[in-house]
């Protein structure tokens, strides 16, 4: 074969070897198909129809002056001293109920009637102890005369004023116990105005609040060991959180605090720093802040779990957005920032709520988009649109 042959062939093997390689499919670094994923799943596009439709409204981030955040995670106590738990400190049995639980209580209400043996007994060595009294005081009485008029006896005048002092005692000793029963002294000068022998005993409220816990039930025996009712002023409650040991210089008696709970997105509740801890915890190296904070409408519940922010005398500029435009998606903070042609979902870290705006910490800069209408639907639109993706695949 010729040389020009030879070369025809090589050139057509070698053109078809290209054509081959052509045809196979196009490797593709794997960290650029998730990034590109990624990106996708994050984007909303929407006509301006659609956008008219939706109501979508947004707003420049803008940069102000506010105050330095400590944030850390704290838990809602009821506080000791609003706390009253009302008991018996003898055996008894239930007999009325004026309460139940969730109820808004007086201080001094009437809570549960109790009928207990102890109580009718110590009336009843209550009266005796009186009419005794009241009989040594008249033999005193008379043997003064006597020996006034110069016909008694030393010996019977002597007597009758120790008969009084131990009659004197007993009476006192039987108004005290009274006392330790749970009567007040108002009721102990009605029991001996009435000479009525009732083992009946009305247990009264010590505080005003709420009644949380109610254990009462009509013909039930309780003894000193039941708490019978548990009573809270829910008004004020304590936040307590822990801060790390670098942070303990920054924080100080009468700070400003702000709270939120998942149960409220978007309440936020005012307290002030109390109490700051004396006492590092070793294992975990952070100290105790309490915080009293206000709980007007009782929506903070004590045991629930809160963010508190504690704001710091030094302020800086720092980006803010209005309260509606960010998002709670489980933990994380969610804003939708509005780009050329489409928005953006875009995770941020939010500080203290400054009026009717949110510090933003972490995730917008000054002069960016956000959408403060419409949010919601975005959200939805978004996780539509990545479910149809994944029923594609």
């Amino acid at each position: 074969m010729s040389k020009k042959g030879m070369f025809c062939i090589l050139f057509m093997v070698m053109f078809a070897l290209q054509c081959r390689r052509s045809e196979m499919p196009v490797s593709i670094p794997e960290e650029h198909v998730h990034a590109k994923s990624s990106s996708a799943k994050n984007i909303v596009r929407l006509s301006d129809t659609t956008r008219e439709v939706v109501g979508i409204k947004v707003e420049e981030v803008k940069s102000q002056e506010c105050k330095s955040v400590l944030a850390a995670m704290g838990k809602v106590l009821a506080p000791q001293p609003q706390k009253a738990i009302v008991g018996h400190a003898f055996p008894a049995r239930v007999a009325e109920v004026h309460v139940k639980i969730g109820e808004l209580v007086k201080k001094g209400q009437a809570l549960v009637i109790l009928e207990s043996y102890e109580v009718g007994s110590a009336k009843s060595e209550f009266y005796k102890a009186i009419a005794d009294r009241e009989l040594a005081k008249l033999n005193l009485a008379r043997e003064e005369r006597l020996s006034k008029n110069g016909i008694g006896i030393k010996k019977n005048l002597l007597a009758a004023e120790t008969a009084y002092k131990i009659a004197q005692s007993s009476a006192e000793a039987a108004h005290k116990k009274l006392h330790v029963l749970g009567f007040t002294e108002e009721q102990v000068k009605e029991i001996a105005d009435t000479h009525q022998i009732n083992p009946a005993i009305t247990l009264y409220a010590p505080i005003a609040g709420k009644v949380v816990a109610n254990e009462a039930v009509l013909g039930a025996l309780v003894d000193q060991s039941t708490q019978i009712l548990t009573i809270i002023d829910l008004r004020s409650l304590w936040v307590d959180a822990e801060i790390y040991e670098k942070d303990i210089a920054k924080v100080e008696i009468g700070q400003e605090v702000r709270v939120t709970v998942l149960a409220y997105p978007g309440v936020v509740f005012d307290g002030t720093i109390t109490y700051v801890g004396d006492v590092v915890n070793e294992e975990t190296r952070t100290i105790t802040v309490r915080a009293d904070v206000s709980n007007d409408e009782y929506l903070l519940k004590p045991g629930m779990f809160a963010d508190i922010s504690i704001l710091l005398d030094e302020s800086h500029p720092m980006p803010v957005v209005p309260l509606a435009a960010v998002l709670e998606q489980g933990t994380q903070k969610i804003v939708f920032v509005k780009e050329k042609g489409y928005f953006v979902r875009r995770q941020v870290e939010t500080g203290a709520v400054d009026g009717d705006y949110q510090q933003i910490l972490k995730g917008l800069k000054a002069g960016e988009e956000v959408v403060i209408e419409g949010n919601h639907q975005l959200e939805s639109k978004l996780k539509e649109e990545v479910l149809k993706a994944a029923h594609v695949h």
